[in-house]
Parts: C-alpha cells; structure tokens; sequence
C-alpha cells in the first residue's frame, strides 16, 4: 500500500475509561480503522491532561490515574479519513476529534 505525499492526520482525543460497546473505545476504533484497511492508527497515552469539563486527569493522583488522556493518530489519504469519520462519530460520546493536511516523507520501507 503506497499513500500519496498529500495526506490527512486524523487525531482522536478521549479518556483512557471510555467504552464503545462494552471494550475500550481505544481498541474498537483502532480495529475499525484495520477493518476499513487505514494505513494504520497509534495510540498514545497521556501521563497528563484536561479537556472540556477542565477536570485533570494525571498519573500523579492515584484515584484519576485510571482514566488517563488517550490520543489516536490515524494517517491516510483525505477519502479514506473521510469515510471513517462517521463510523468514529457512531462510536463516540465525548471527546475531540481534529484533522490536518500533512505531507508524507516516508511510508513503509523502499523494496528497490
């Protein structure tokens, strides 16, 4: 699979506690994005963080360290990222969701 220099990153930012039919949200949209054949996805766990409701949520206080910020990376071509999106919104309660253009300098590894 070859992805073209002019992509979309797609970034998902949630609580590490949020659910999508009863598994963590993490791991529903991750196997989302495989299922729809995404280039790929990388979660990211936050050791601190807050969003709308500006509740801190750390790994210093024991009691919040159960729901750390997460964030889902997902680089794919603008139709692709468009297609998923609402899928995501299907799947999702809280949370933001962001796009950006990028530019792809490298994607897998130069088989000449």
């Amino acid at each position: 699979m070859q992805l073209p220099k002019d992509a979309m990153l797609l970034r998902i930012f949630f609580g590490e506690a949020d659910k999508h039919q009863g598994k963590p949200l993490y791991e529903a949209i991750v196997l989302k994005a495989r299922e729809m054949q995404l280039a790929g996805a990388t979660v990211l766990r936050g050791p601190m963080g807050f969003g709308h409701s500006s509740r801190l949520h750390t790994s210093k206080i024991l009691r919040l360290s159960e729901d750390l910020p997460l964030v889902i990376e997902i680089v794919d071509t603008e139709e692709k990222i468009d297609a998923f999106l609402p899928v995501l919104d299907t799947m999702m309660g809280s949370g933001l969701v962001t796009l950006e253009k990028v530019k792809v300098l490298r994607y897998g590894e130069d088989k000449n």
